[in-house]
């Protein structure tokens, strides 16, 4: 009998983190019935009792507001179904910046320089090639 209180204990403690964590991290807007700070102490002192009326009667619902019926209503853009924010994607993986480096490259200032650069890196290979096969022929 002794574990099963001690279990009760347990939960109660956890529904009382739960709802203060609920209660403290709530807007303003969607509080209801009482201020802040009186749902606060009520938690505390009441914490079974308190919690349960917290969250009953003290949050607003998402049932309430208008297209809450539908996936992702109620929510500010850029989030997910699961409330949290979409993290950026890789820049590999974003089409709009692939786009953007395609267009960059493709200019006809860049494909010019990149001309240049190859030709004289062809120049250069070729001027140790003609230096590399100078000084390896033996002298007779």
């Amino acid at each position: 009998m002794a574990r099963l209180y001690v279990l009760l204990f347990l939960a109660q403690v956890v529904l009382a983190v739960i709802a203060l964590i609920s209660c403290l991290s709530a807007e303003e807007g969607d509080i209801r019935a009482l201020p802040r700070i009186a749902w606060v102490l009520i938690i505390l002192f009441f914490p079974l009792v308190g919690s349960i009326a917290w969250f009953v009667a003290g949050r607003e619902t998402r049932a309430g507001q208008p297209g809450a019926g539908r996936p992702g209503a109620g929510r500010p853009a850029g989030y997910g179904l699961t409330g949290r924010r979409h993290r950026p994607i890789a820049p590999d993986d974003d089409p709009e910046f692939l786009r953007s480096v395609e267009e960059r490259t493709q200019s006809q200032a860049d494909r010019e320089l990149f001309r240049r650069w190859e030709e004289d890196l062809r120049r250069r290979e070729d001027d140790l090639r003609r230096g590399d096969g100078e000084q390896k022929r033996p002298e007779a």
